[in-house]
């Protein structure tokens, strides 16, 4: 799909990666990118770019009746950016793994779900468009440090590929993400070379633009695809030492 003109809805944009989809997209020339987070007032710079052609929006995906006000607002997306994810840590024998397991799933897997079924038929109705889902390395292989964040991760690499071909027929692009560590507060204790959210944003942007459905945007996310295309298992083992305190 062509990004100038589009309009796209960026869910977490306050911060980090979904940050960087909002500048990325603006600088592409993207008619109007309504840009979402928990907090309005988080927003507060980053609109202040272009307060026409970025537009804030108060939205937390667990919550379907706040997902279901924001679509009358943007009955004119064609580009719907999965960004917004939460993290966890300390594996899955924790005292608190069943609550953070609850909270990555609702947010990460369910949160998604939540978005792709409210906006599939504005796609339809608006050409078909694209959605792009925020997915990690560890939807692949699990990283036991954040044991229950790529199970959560795992499902959603799922959902991508179901929705992808559920959504086929009405010419929906679905592009699945794959970074490893990314230079933000989210990945603030990882102790691996990070690359920064704006590389993740340019890659999937010409993704978008070249009708690519899965991105693996930078030199991690690369070797462990690699990895897992020579010996999934020894890729596992690898991971397999990176266990919670």
């Amino acid at each position: 799909m062509k990004i100038n003109p589009t309009v796209a809805l960026v869910t977490g944009a306050n911060r980090g990666i979904g940050k960087a989809f909002v500048e990325a997209l603006y600088s592409a020339g993207t008619e109007r990118i309504y840009a979402a987070a928990r907090s309005i007032d988080s927003l507060t710079d980053l609109v202040a770019i272009d307060p026409h052609r970025i537009i804030p929006i108060a939205l937390d995906v667990t919550k379907p009746d706040q997902i279901a006000a924001i679509v009358q607002q943007a009955q004119d997306v064609n580009l719907l950016i999965n960004n917004a994810g939460v993290l966890g840590s300390g594996g899955f024998f924790a005292d608190n793994s069943l609550e953070t397991a609850h909270w990555e799933m609702e947010t990460n897997y369910f949160g998604t779900l939540y978005m792709i079924r409210a906006f599939a038929p504005i796609l339809e109705r608006n050409g078909g468009g694209a959605i792009v889902n925020l997915l990690s390395v560890s939807s692949v292989v699990n990283v036991p440090v954040f044991a229950s964040y790529s199970a959560s991760k795992a499902a959603l690499y799922s959902l991508t590929q179901g929705v992808r071909a559920q959504l086929a027929q009405q010419g929906t692009l679905v592009v699945g993400v794959f970074p490893g560590p990314v230079d933000t507060a989210m990945s603030e204790g990882v102790p691996l070379d990070k690359v920064s959210p704006i590389q993740i944003a340019s890659a999937v942007l010409e993704a978008l633009e070249q009708g690519i459905e899965d991105v693996y945007p930078d030199p991690v996310s690369q070797q462990v695809f690699a990895g897992i295309r020579q010996d999934s298992k020894a890729v596992e083992k690898q991971f397999a030492g990176m266990l919670p305190q």
